[in-house]
């Protein structure tokens, strides 16, 4: 993958090519940015860069079948790891070799993608993916493997904030014992959710949100998007390359989760001083909890994003204001006067409670229940 194929960040695409230029390649490196901002695609740039032997501000001029063999994501010296999941075809203690051909597919379609794409493509239903212990010993494995090149090898960790206790445990027993000329790249999205004693030992690189600018310049070169159109994805993309990636499909998953948000809040409506409608409430639980857990995470993050906004407009600042709702007869400037001050910080922790008990494998019938009656009183609150 190419630097001139990332999208932004050039202060970091500047900063990685300098210390690999000059032979400075801290051994241990967390990249940390949201979704969409790129940073998996720089990751696999860095390594290769650093493994071609490439120079300059792009990567050229290295070693050519070097180059060729990471147009597919299969150099020998580059691993990856994780998480994963068990499947039909991987019943039990699955890693992430198990899943390469995926992986590589996953890539190559999006490397933009985020954990919630790749969890879709695994078919996690009702599972919550995590990085564990046997991905540990692969990395040893292959890390005791001389180096095909002769040179580096690349330890690429997605989600690093996915490792378990144990897989935690003996990743850092590697950084804090490295092995000459090997390289981890960690990448997170929530760096507080990697333990302590990992993060002290890396090098840590911040990415921002890509501008509105970049993500609407790369729609309309890659997606042949009028440029008006792409100005407002971009923005309705809050620095997300994979949100406005989704914004151009029909049957985005914004839109069923828009589709679940109006239909529970018409119903927590209905619900007050009627006990009948009480009933489409249970319904709403009950379809929502079919639906796999980290469907049902993302679908409440979107719930939280959705009260926020609704908010904001409350307070009239309408040009942080970038949902523009679908649904017929639903206005957020008329749901805007139900989301004050009185409410949200408790309508917020019920959405955050739930997520934690369903992430804690709890009940998600009875969870979402039981925060569907909140929210009834909540949104009636003065």
């Amino acid at each position: 993958m190419l630097f001139s194929q990332i999208l932004g960040q050039d202060y970091i695409k500047n900063h990685l090519t300098k210390s690999a230029t000059s032979g400075r390649i801290p051994h241990a490196q967390l990249f940390v940015g949201p979704e969409g901002s790129g940073t998996l695609p720089m990751a696999i740039a860095y390594a290769q860069y650093i493994l071609c032997n490439n120079s300059g501000d792009e990567n050229t001029n290295g070693n050519a079948s070097c180059n060729l063999k990471f147009e597919h994501f299969s150099h020998p010296d580059l691993h990856f790891i994780y998480p994963t999941v068990s499947t039909e075809d991987v019943k039990s203690k699955p890693k992430s070799i198990d899943f390469i051909a995926d992986w590589r597919q996953f890539l190559n379609e999006n490397p933009y993608g985020s954990l919630f794409d790749w969890y879709q493509m695994l078919g996690v239903k009702n599972k919550q993916g995590e990085i564990r212990v046997d991905d540990a010993q692969e990395i040893l494995k292959a890390l005791a493997l001389k180096s095909y090149e002769g040179g580096y090898k690349v330890m690429i960790v997605w989600m690093a904030d996915k490792l378990n206790i144990a897989a935690s445990n003996k990743l850092l027993k590697l950084l804090e014992e490295p092995t000459d000329k090997t390289l981890f790249i960690l990448i997170s999205e929530n760096e507080e959710d990697i333990i302590q004693t990992i993060r002290s030992r890396c090098q840590v690189l911040h990415f921002s949100g890509l501008s509105e600018k970049i993500i609407a310049d790369a729609l309309v070169l890659q997606k042949e998007i009028d440029p008006r159109t792409a100005t407002k994805m971009a923005h309705q993309a809050q620095g997300n390359f994979n949100k406005a990636l989704q914004l151009l499909q029909t049957d985005s998953e914004d839109d069923f989760f828009e589709k679940w948000f109006v239909d529970w809040v018409r119903a927590a409506f209905r619900a007050k001083g009627n006990a009948a409608a009480i009933q489409d409430l249970i319904q709403w639980s009950e379809l929502i909890a079919g639906l796999g857990r980290e469907t049902q995470k993302k679908f409440l993050h979107y719930c939280i994003d959705m009260f926020r906004q609704t908010l904001l407009l409350n307070y009239q600042t309408t040009s942080l204001v970038y949902i523009e709702p679908k649904i017929a007869g639903f206005k957020l400037e008329n749901f805007a006067p139900f989301v004050n001050g009185n409410n949200i910080q408790d309508i917020f922790k019920e959405l955050s409670d739930a997520m934690y008990h369903i992430e804690r494998n709890g009940n998600a019938k009875i969870i979402l229940t039981d925060l569907s009656i909140k929210l009834t009183r909540l949104i009636h609150k003065k």
